[in-house]
């Protein structure tokens, strides 16, 4: 199981309103990567996440090798903690994985751009090279 600990989160990057640099600052290290917790063993974490048109959810970090798949197509936008702005147009099944080296992790948010519900599928695998972010 992961044992590097990530306990130091960096400042809001510049570019972002008041509103999300406070946020931004609030939830680093929020291990809430999705909308709800489905499953969770001692190797995995399984997370939903729909967004509704309009609807976003906050800035959270990925610290845990993970993959995701789009449920359903549609747009959505990022803010990141290097201060990239992406628009992205999803399609159902697109999967993209991503892998953390020990004290590497990433803080975004995600904001549904379209107009129908965007719905996602978040596995984290507990067994990565840092330790799991606590969810509560």
């Amino acid at each position: 199981m992961g044992n590097y600990v990530i306990d130091t989160w960096p400042a809001a990057p510049d570019g972002l309103d008041g509103q999300r640099a406070a946020e931004f600052s609030k939830n680093a290290g929020n291990g809430r990567v999705g909308s709800r917790l489905v499953s969770e063993t001692e190797r995995v974490r399984v997370w939903s996440l729909t967004l509704k048109p309009s609807e976003r959810i906050g800035f959270h970090t990925h610290v845990l090798d993970y993959f995701w798949t789009a449920v359903t197509g549609g747009r959505a936008r990022s803010h990141y903690g290097d201060g990239r702005v992406a628009e992205v147009s999803y399609q159902p099944g697109d999967t993209q994985h991503h892998t953390f080296g020990p004290g590497e992790f990433m803080t975004h948010d995600l904001e549904n751009i379209g107009d129908t519900d965007l719905s996602f599928t978040t596995v984290e695998f507990k067994d990565s090279a840092n330790a799991p972010l606590s969810v509560s």
